[in-house]
């Protein structure tokens, strides 16, 4: 039964932030654990310190430095909808976030989503706004396991490019 989620953490960024990935919305373990791709399994944090070559961040306040000191900004597609755990392709009534502050904020040099409901979602609803292209990645998550780490590592070397 799918339940109503409202988004409750706050977009990571700053005046430096060069690069912006969207998640869809957090999913149980990450509300559970206060912080973005929270699920011990879920690949995100572990791709993206293995493709910027630096320690894997531990806790919410490394991964928040992790982010600060690499330039990226993290948030997600929705401020709230109705979804089924952690069921992307189960969700209904979206609501986007408002993705100009950090865009006026921050010189956002590309736009990243992980995962394709992210990425349709984007398109849907932040594109009209934003005027910005989003750059699909696979999703980091262990419901996919038909991406291999290595498949994860090639696509997500695109933030690393980015960012040089």
């Amino acid at each position: 039964m799918p339940e109503h989620i409202t988004h409750a953490f706050q977009p990571i960024y700053d005046t430096e932030s060069r690069v912006l990935i969207l998640g869809t919305m957090p999913s149980p373990k990450s509300r559970e654990n206060g912080f973005y791709y929270g699920h011990p399994r879920n690949r995100f944090w572990k791709v993206l310190a293995d493709v910027l070559s630096q320690p894997l961040p531990e806790t919410n306040e490394a991964k928040t430095c992790f982010l600060h000191r690499n330039h990226i900004a993290l948030w997600d597609v929705l401020a709230s909808c109705e979804i089924h755990r952690a069921d992307d392709s189960s969700i209904r009534n979206p609501v986007p976030n408002d993705l100009l502050p950090i865009l006026a904020a921050a010189p956002i040099r590309t736009i990243f989503t992980t995962g394709t409901k992210a990425a349709a979602l984007y398109k849907r609803y932040c594109y009209p706004q934003t005027r910005i292209p989003a750059v699909p990645l696979p999703s980091t998550s262990p419901a996919n396991c038909a991406v291999s780490y290595e498949q994860l590592k090639s696509a997500y070397g695109a933030v690393e490019e980015t960012l040089r």
